[in-house]
């Protein structure tokens, strides 16, 4: 499985790549701005995104929803500032900073659904 990482901290990143990896994903692709985001999620297999919503520069949630235009993906935001994406987008699911294994595990499991269960 294919995870996409839109995160502008390296260390965060790396961090996500790892719990994510525990939890049976195979292969990454990261972006640091809303730009690259958008731009460099048109070639890959993407089974899942994990976002952080306030990117330097950009918007991890506008990149998503550009993203997800050309084809629906499941999609974990993962921010310092849960209370204000849930105003701007309710119903996405979002994890708040520091991020836990058990809360992140968790949410891939709710986002993606069977389709986890059957790759995992």
């Amino acid at each position: 499985m294919h995870a996409f990482i839109i995160e502008d901290e390296q260390l965060i990143a790396r961090s996500i790549e790892d719990m994510l990896e525990d939890l049976g994903f195979t292969s990454f692709s990261f972006a640091r701005s809303e730009d690259a985001a958008v731009f460099g999620a048109g070639g890959d297999k993407i089974d899942l995104i994990t976002a952080d919503v306030r990117l330097l520069p950009g918007d991890g949630l506008r990149a998503v929803e550009e993203i997800c235009k050309r084809r629906k993906i499941p999609a974990i935001f993962i921010t310092g500032y849960a209370e204000e994406l849930e105003e701007r987008a309710p119903g996405v699911t979002v994890i708040q900073k520091p991020i836990k294994a058990e809360e992140l595990a968790e949410a891939v499991r709710n986002v993606m659904g069977a389709a986890y269960r059957e790759n995992a």
